[in-house]
């Protein structure tokens, strides 16, 4: 698909679609009775003239009939006159100016390639408000909107199902010299975002541990600034990774351990990147099973390395300088043979602490207390793991909101913003360190699990215990959000690729 950028006006412009954004129509005088009563969007006077002109007054009949108001999320569409330049139109709200930020515009134009698809259009134009006084902020916005709305993951379909008419879309009233740059950067950025996507969407019979590690080859060949590492089972052996190595021998696919290291100039930050590999995962001898157990999305138990990859693959274009970034990854299968790991069995991690595993299907932090050990060794200012850890923090949180775990108030903010700039949703929870009692073991140093109250938090307590108390540090649990079974705003159903574009935020500002 092609993205436009144009001095164009709506009233000059000639095509299939067209569709205008708009903010909510003002509430009545509070001083009124009628002062709960929602005006119906009262049209400003560019758009008056657009509707006579161009539009054969469609827009004033959609309004009055829907009894339109531009409430966020809301939308109403007709098809204009035979006659006329546009054939179809589509008024989509934004909802309060004063609550607006640029996800709202991302969602805007992904609501309005999703219509202009449906309506089998070939070329759509968006008259949009501005955002943001930088016209690179706002096109920015648009164009990810665009691009991870018309994503379509049909590599395993047999028959083309839902095909892509669109092919041109053209966003009205910017400029170019300035709109441009940031499409681009948005394409970039998209395209990490899309790996992650399908990585997580494709079976676990296609993404491997070795496939994870192809990947990121793949990515160090992308630029001069990155070096990639593939530690293999005997170097994971000699570094006494017994966690990740406990989690991985009933597998008959060999593990991989992967380290992609970005510099690019003199770094004033450096930042390690941990993502939780399991491209599938049983549950081991607690093996998943009945209904619930959602042992048929255990694909996605990658999703954390999905992240890194996907924003590894970011930077690799966008080329960040005075930065060094590590991207890590202990990936594996978690599969049951005479090899698995038993519960009551006593791994060693490779800073020597002892773990009664007491359930094998809590594997994912296993892997990842090697992981979080190597990354610490590389002398980093801050480390961030990204895991689908735990289904207690989606019934905490739900499917749409990750968990965010962190000993450093400053780097749970710079997540934060990075987070909301993105437009991904992460809360910050808890680190109730007496919860860690759920832990104790008769045996070992600590158990893997504690009881299922508090499970998100003894999840991230554990981890905790392999990062040195002087290394900033974050955990974020992204079981919920990096799959979805239904489409909702820029996403369709499948992997969402949550996190790219947070990660990304966070390495570049």
């Amino acid at each position: 698909m092609h993205i436009l950028s144009s001095v164009t006006v709506p009233q000059a412009w000639r095509g299939d679609a067209l569709a205008i954004a708009v903010f909510a129509s003002p509430k009545a005088s509070s001083d009124r009775a009628e002062s709960q009563v929602t005006k119906s969007l009262e049209l400003s006077e560019s758009l008056k003239n657009l509707d006579v002109r161009i539009l054969g007054c469609t827009l004033s009949d959609l309004v009055t009939e829907s009894e339109f108001t531009g409430e966020i999320g809301s939308s109403v569409s007709g098809r204009v006159g035979v006659d006329y330049a546009i054939r179809k139109v589509i008024l989509i709200g934004l909802g309060d100016p004063a609550k607006a930020n640029a996800d709202t515009w991302r969602k805007a134009a992904a609501s309005a390639v999703k219509w202009a698809n449906k309506e089998k259009a070939k070329t759509l134009a968006l008259a949009f408000p501005a955002y943001n006084q930088d016209i690179s902020v706002t096109a920015q916005a648009i164009a990810e909107g665009i691009l991870l709305a018309a994503h379509q993951d049909k590599r395993f379909k047999s028959k083309n199902a839902n095909p892509q008419f669109l092919e041109q879309v053209e966003i009205l009233e910017t400029d170019p010299e300035l709109a441009d740059p940031a499409i681009a950067k948005a394409q970039q950025i998209v395209d990490g975002v899309i790996l992650a996507r399908e990585l997580v969407s494709a079976p676990a019979n296609i993404v491997t541990p070795i496939t994870l590690a192809d990947t990121a080859v793949a990515i160090a060949e992308e630029s001069k600034y990155f070096n990639v590492t593939i530690l293999e089972q005997a170097d994971c052996e000699a570094l006494n990774m017994g966690a990740f190595l406990g989690v991985a021998r009933a597998s008959d696919i060999a593990p991989k351990f992967i380290h992609l290291t970005y510099r690019n100039g003199t770094p004033k930050r450096k930042l390690a990147i941990v993502g939780k590999g399991l491209t599938f995962d049983s549950g081991g001898l607690n093996l998943k099973t009945g209904i619930g157990s959602s042992i048929e999305l255990m694909k996605t138990d990658m999703g954390g390395s999905a992240a890194a990859l996907g924003a590894a693959k970011v930077i690799a274009s966008l080329q960040p300088t005075d930065i060094e970034v590590h991207f890590i990854v202990a990936s594996c299968e978690n599969m049951v043979n005479g090899s698995a790991m038993r519960p009551g069995d006593i791994l060693t991690a490779s800073n020597g602490k002892t773990i009664e595993v007491n359930n094998t299907d809590a594997e994912g932090r296993l892997t990842l207390a090697d992981a979080l050990v190597y990354a610490d060794k590389l002398g980093v200012d801050a480390i961030v793991d990204l895991a689908t850890l735990t289904g207690a923090c989606v019934v905490a949180l739900g499917e749409d909101i990750g968990g965010m775990w962190s000993i450093d108030d400053d780097f749970a903010e710079a997540i934060a913003k990075a987070a909301k700039d993105a437009g991904e949703k992460l809360w910050r929870m808890p680190l109730e360190d007496p919860y860690f009692d759920q832990l104790k073991s008769v045996v070992a140093d600590f158990k893997n699990t504690g009881s299922r109250a508090g499970g998100a938090i003894t999840g991230a307590l554990f981890l905790k215990q392999f990062v040195e108390k002087t290394t900033a540090w974050a955990h974020l649990d992204v079981a919920g959000p990096v799959w979805t079974e239904r489409e909702s705003g820029y996403n369709n159903a499948g992997g969402t690729g949550f996190a790219v574009r947070t990660l990304v935020n966070l390495i570049i500002n």
